[in-house]
């Protein structure tokens, strides 16, 4: 008998399969691209040819300035998006709370949570920018635009995944709880709380950091804070400002992920 014949069918079958179908998709994602470049007018070209404007301009960018009464602005400004950022967060997170619960589907009933679910796809639909700019034309120009716009944004993102979390409980903790003949706010904080609570702080971290670089961009339609400190400076072509501005903007997220860092080390 054969070596062949004596191996088990398992073996001889080859470990990376082709599929035809698999070659096809990527063949038409290949296609698809390149169509999209050339409607785009993407080119090689147009890539070396910015070259030059991209030099001069980081020419123009340095040194930084940031003298007299700039520095009072940038700095004005950087409190601002601080502030935006804080109070969005708290509100968007406390918002979510109640959300994301109704949005569970094991611990609510289907067509609460289908329409909570709803809420949070709307919520999800549009960028921060898109939604400052509602705002603004509501109430006006300022940070209480950025301020709504952020918690729209932070009630869909934080309010989706809490309700993911929430949906992958241990169920037979809850049940436990309520065997006792825990009211359902007692099962909430008995028997849900302590297990998502880690989650909740590390998500709610994670949107605080987006939200203060949210906060910059808002800024630049209207919504108050550095954003509009920065679009002013580039409108005036003070280039050495807008470095100076960017820079400190770098500086303000490094410190918020240090920042969220720390909080998941003390909740872990």
């Amino acid at each position: 008998m054969s070596s062949v014949a004596r191996t088990p069918g398992y073996l001889q079958r080859k470990a990376f399969p082709v599929k035809l179908t698999s070659r096809l998709a990527w063949l038409g994602l290949a296609v698809y691209i390149v169509y999209a470049l050339a409607q785009l007018e993407v080119s090689l070209e147009r890539i070396v040819g910015g070259w030059p404007q991209a030099v001069r301009l980081l020419g123009r960018m340095f040194p930084p300035n940031a003298q007299g009464d700039k520095l009072d602005l940038i700095a004005q400004g950087l409190l601002e998006s601080l502030q935006i950022a804080v109070i969005s967060t708290f509100a968007g997170v406390l918002l979510s709370l109640p959300l994301a619960l109704m949005a569970a589907r094991n611990l609510s009933p289907a067509a609460l949570s289908a329409a909570a679910r709803v809420v949070i796809a709307v919520c999800r639909s549009f960028h921060p920018v898109i939604v400052s700019i509602l705002f603004v034309k509501a109430v006006g120009f300022g940070a209480l635009a950025g301020v709504l716009a952020l918690v729209v944004s932070t009630m869909g993102f934080v309010g989706k995944l809490l309700a993911e979390v929430l949906e992958e409980l241990d169920e037979g903790q809850v049940e436990a709880v309520r065997a006792t003949g825990a009211s359902f706010a007692q099962v909430l904080v008995m028997g849900v709380m302590p297990q998502v609570f880690a989650r909740f702080i590390g998500l709610s971290a994670y949107q605080f950091d987006s939200n203060l670089r949210n906060s910059t961009m808002v800024g630049i339609v209207g919504g108050g804070g550095i954003g509009a400190a920065l679009f002013t400076a580039y409108q005036r072509f003070d280039y050495d400002v807008v470095l100076t501005i960017l820079i400190l903007i770098i500086a303000l997220i490094v410190l918020a992920e240090l920042l969220s860092l720390g909080l998941k080390k003390v909740f872990r």
